[in-house]
């Protein structure tokens, strides 16, 4: 059976809409850097106080203001993928469920969906490509 990237990339974006899964591909590395920055801050001039209150406070609620809203929902950042990214994770993908025997995109995520072991492979798969490959960070729910 010929790979179909349509229905893989369907099943991708099915399972992370279940999910609710949302990555944040740009702005989380420079959160995390200002969250660290300003825990060094404190440490440096409060000792340990400073260091959870301006570290961990401040530092905190600047890194999270400066990510937030830049979190997009996983099924819109798969679809928006260069073709070269599509194919990596529809061939990730695929070598999870090669062994079905599928008609269309529908019976794929039904078979899938189905079967927990096939969705936490499928979601690990999605997981790891967007860490790995867009250097994303990955969150659950809304």
């Amino acid at each position: 059976m010929p790979v179909r990237m349509d229905d893989v990339m369907r099943l991708a974006c099915h399972l992370a809409a279940e999910r609710k899964m949302k990555a944040a591909v740009k702005g989380s590395a420079k959160g995390a850097m200002v969250a660290g920055a300003a825990a060094f801050a404190g440490g440096l001039l409060g000792g340990p106080p400073g260091l959870l209150l301006v570290g961990g406070v401040v530092g905190g609620l600047l890194g999270a203001w400066m990510t937030s809203g830049q979190f997009q929902p996983l099924p819109q950042i798969i679809m928006e993928l260069p073709a070269v990214q599509r194919q990596k994770l529809c061939d990730e993908i695929f070598a999870i469920v090669r062994h079905l025997d599928w008609v269309d995109a529908a019976q794929l995520i039904a078979l899938v969906m189905g079967n927990a072991a096939l969705q936490q492979s499928v979601a690990a798969a999605l997981v790891s490509f967007v860490s790995q490959q867009l250097k994303a960070e990955v969150q659950y729910g809304d």
